[in-house]
């Protein structure tokens, strides 16, 4: 539920903190006065593109929040802890709208992207509004609409889930055949595999084969600097023999300087590693020969191995990866056509458990839209459109593939006047008449939205007295269930609210500015003055405001 709505330098408002609670609220105010920036407000911090000259004149940014209490909006919840960005069950939108178009979007007071912000909006506020009607008009936002009613996840689910599942077959299917004639595959790949496999290619052995190479290529630089070594080492004038002698010296001398004796054994674990290495380095050097035959060989596999990895387009680390691909490619084929039965079978199997979660949902759907039209009508004949008829027919879909939203799409139909047949609301419906229907459809389904919030935007849009009542009563009671805010400007309706908002413009130092109150009961008896009675508010006038707001 939205609880506070704060605007700062938007269009004509330098600056509003509106407070909300449950139930209808309605704003009003006369006609240019900005009523609709509410709305427009709330669509832009639900995601709606930004327009630089929203941002009021002589201000360098618009700045807007709304802030939501999250009882009544489990789906936002979850959603905000799914992204990391919940914050002890606070949820704020935040958005700001430079003068020259940048837009930036914040969540509990971190920034995101745009298309986050409209997500997270989506769950918690639902505009009626002109954009809103437009989609209306549009048969997948119908079919929607008629499933919300129907309360049938289940079975969306099951359809869904049966048309993935013969996709993902049929579509292992077509790569299967792509590759031809599969005995002709297994014949190159086997050709492929013969001349990779005569290699060994893993890791560890062309590392070694490269080790092998240099030691090889190198061999008589090798022997020279091992000989040297070991002749330095070895012998009677060698270094190890002089660092015993050495040592010799400090033992007999340490009584007199006790600290002799860690030097002495500093020298002992030297001598330690000197004779370790003139046991590793002797046994490199027996490992160290001439072996031009050898070279030659190293030299020919390692031609061998750049020749494999230019044809197979891989880098040699890669060549033994490409290997098992190739092994693992050709045991796949070993039953192809076995394979390809079982595919068949497996897409015919697919397809009828289609055909069934399909005529279910098709069936349900049917039930659903007999009972979603029945209620509609009644509605729609008391908010103006006497003798009007609603209905809801469903059209197979072009094509037999299975469509993961059922076999049919959803189509609102509509009758304005009696004896008239009924037409696509998208032809026949006016924008007071769409307002109405709209409104009509949230009641029939008691706000079964996700949103806990609900905007309506001139829903009384040529409308007036006894129809705007029932207006008003449609609205006071969707917000039994529902948060409700109403942009009107009729008095019937405007009565019906459990609490009201005034928006007035006047100019400030040559500067047309909108400031929006909230009215106290007083307040309201003379708003609604106002909206029966004009610029004089007579007495009259009152009299019949107080009796509206009582029946309201």
């Amino acid at each position: 539920m939205l609880t506070r709505l704060s605007i700062r330098d938007f269009a004509v408002v330098a600056h509003a903190e509106l407070d909300f609670g449950a139930g209808l609220t309605v704003v009003s105010g006369e006609t240019g006065a900005g009523k609709s920036l509410l709305v427009d407000a709330l669509g832009f911090l639900s995601g709606a593109r930004g327009d630089a000259g929203a941002v009021r004149h002589g201000a360098q940014r618009a700045e807007l929040s709304a802030e939501f209490a999250l009882d009544d909006c489990p789906a936002a919840s979850a959603w905000l802890a799914e992204v990391e960005l919940d914050d002890d069950g606070a949820c704020q939108l935040r958005r700001t709208l430079r003068a020259d178009g940048g837009s930036k979007a914040w969540i509990n007071g971190r920034a995101v992207t745009i298309a986050q912000l409209a997500e997270l909006a989506g769950l918690l506020v639902e505009i009626h509004g002109q954009h809103a009607q437009q989609a209306l008009l549009m048969r997948p936002q119908q079919t929607r609409l008629l499933d919300d009613f129907a309360r049938h996840p289940q079975l969306l689910a099951a359809v869904a889930d049966s048309a993935r599942r013969w996709k993902a077959l049929q579509q292992e299917r077509d790569a299967l055949l792509a590759r031809g004639d599969v005995a002709e595959r297994q014949g190159w790949l086997r050709h492929q595999l013969d001349e990779l496999q005569a290699q060994p290619l893993e890791p560890d052995a062309l590392a070694e084969l490269d080790a092998s190479h240099r030691r090889h290529a190198h061999a008589a630089s090798l022997i020279a600097a091992c000989d040297s070594a070991l002749d330095a080492l070895g012998g009677d004038d060698a270094l190890t023999r002089r660092l015993q002698h050495l040592r010799g010296g400090l033992q007999r001398e340490a009584s007199n300087e006790p600290r002799l004796s860690d030097v002495d054994a500093m020298l002992d674990s030297a001598a330690i590693q000197l004779d370790e290495a003139l046991a590793l380095l002797e046994r490199v050097r027996g490992d160290l020969d001439l072996d031009p035959d050898a070279l030659a060989d190293i030299e020919r596999q390692l031609v061998r191995v750049q020749d494999l990895a230019r044809k197979h387009r891989v880098a040699p680390d890669r060549l033994a990866a490409h290997r098992d691909a190739l092994a693992a490619e050709l045991d796949s084929l070993a039953d192809a056509d076995a394979r390809l039965q079982r595919l068949d079978r497996d897409i015919a199997a697919a397809l009828e458990d289609w055909r069934a979660a399909a005529a279910a949902l098709a069936a349900s759907r049917r039930k659903a839209g007999d009972a979603l039209a029945a209620a509609i009508t009644a509605l729609i004949d008391e908010l103006g459109m006497q003798g009007g008829r609603f209905e809801t027919a469903l059209e197979a879909n072009a094509g037999d593939a299975p469509d993961p939203l059922g076999g049919e799409r959803a189509e609102f139909l509509v009758s304005a006047n009696p004896g008239q047949p009924p037409r696509p609301l998208r032809k026949v419906a006016s924008g007071g008449e769409l307002s109405r229907i709209s409104l009509a459809i949230e009641v029939a389904t008691q706000g079964q939205d996700a949103a806990s919030t609900l905007v309506f935007d001139e829903v009384d849009a040529g409308i007036g007295g006894a129809v705007a009542a029932a207006v008003g009563a449609k609205l006071r009671a969707l917000g039994a269930s529902k948060q409700v805010l109403c942009v009107t400007h009729q008095p019937q309706v405007a009565a019906a609210g459990h609490a009201q908002y005034r928006v007035s413009k006047a100019a400030q130092d040559g500067i047309t500015q909108s400031s929006v109150a909230a009215l106290d009961a007083a307040g309201r008896v003379d708003e609604i003055a106002r909206m029966l009675g004009g610029a004089e508010v007579s007495r009259e006038a009152r009299a019949a405001a107080k009796r509206l707001l009582e029946n309201g």
